[in-house]
């Protein structure tokens, strides 16, 4: 059975292409990170923030990801309980934890990010390096001109 292809007007709307472009990137990717380390996107996802901005909350985790807190919840126990990371008091607030990464969680980020630019090389080498900046830009103008909001609204 073959996926029928959107409509026209559909599939010339700027959100559905990035969404679809996002969506197959990211599958790509995926692929390989779920084979090599058993890690689902949203896993992966937090890791990538935890191994770039280091200990975090769970609610600066979905702001940073705009994912869902429900998914962001689930990701975080699930790699406590794998042992990728671990949850310590956050002395600033009281109330939440911050996340961080074991030394385990640690060599599996340090081995999936030369994976994943491997695969991010191969995928963009269809554009020029001026192309790839440029796309770069302009998606960061998109993303800041779409406004801040919290990731939880997403869930509606």
């Amino acid at each position: 059975m073959t996926a029928r292809k959107p409509s026209k007007r559909l599939a010339e709307f700027l959100p559905y292409q990035l969404s679809i472009a996002s969506n197959a990137v990211s599958t790509r990717i995926a692929e390989q990170y779920r084979k090599r380390f058993a890690l689902k996107t949203t896993e992966w996802r937090i890791m990538a923030v935890l191994g770039d901005s280091g200990p975090t909350t769970q609610r600066e985790l979905a702001q940073a990801t705009l994912m869902d807190k429900v998914p962001v919840n689930r990701a975080c126990k699930t790699l406590e309980s794998r042992g990728l990371a671990e949850r310590k008091p956050n002395s600033a607030d009281g109330r939440s934890h911050l996340l961080e990464l074991t030394a385990e969680g640690r060599a599996v980020h340090a081995g999936i990010m030369p994976l994943a630019l491997k695969i991010e090389e191969e995928l963009f080498s269809v554009l020029t390096e001026d192309e790839r900046t440029a796309m770069r830009d302009m998606l960061a103008r998109l993303r800041e001109n779409a406004g801040e909001f919290d990731a939880e609204s997403l869930a509606d």
